[in-house]
């Protein structure tokens, strides 16, 4: 069974994001990571990128595929996870904990809003088949 962390929102993209004021950390949903496989490769954007919501920021690789990672959020990167870059193996084994990706500085909080809650996440995941 797929885990989904209760107070993060979530995109149809499958990407979760825990907003801390307006900071915003990043991350792949447990679903994702257990599609994807053994995670072997992750490209973050830089501190002091701009970010779009909707749109690629990164690359997320297995052993099965290369994926997109798209920005939940719109706003300036502020920290990017080195350690998870060093350790991609840290997205499947800790997606909502230590596998995180970046820390952005949300320039329009609303947005995050408008992401699924986890409720509305596992019923697309039903929805999708993925639950």
């Amino acid at each position: 069974m797929t885990q989904v962390a209760q107070g993060l929102r979530y995109t149809k993209t499958h990407e979760w994001v825990k907003l801390d004021g307006d900071v915003a950390t990043v991350g792949v949903t447990d679903f994702a990571q257990s599609e994807l496989g053994d995670i072997t490769y992750l490209e973050l954007p830089e501190p002091g990128t701009t970010v779009t919501q909707g749109e690629p920021m990164g690359v997320i690789e297995s052993v099965k595929a290369a994926s997109d990672i798209y920005s939940p959020v719109s706003g300036e990167v502020i920290e990017s996870n080195s350690t998870v870059v060093d350790s991609p193996e840290l997205v499947n084994s800790s997606p909502y904990e230590e596998g995180w990706f970046v820390k952005v500085r949300v320039s329009d909080p609303a947005g995050v809003e408008s992401l699924m809650d986890a409720a509305a996440y596992e019923a697309f995941l039903k929805e999708e088949g993925g639950a």
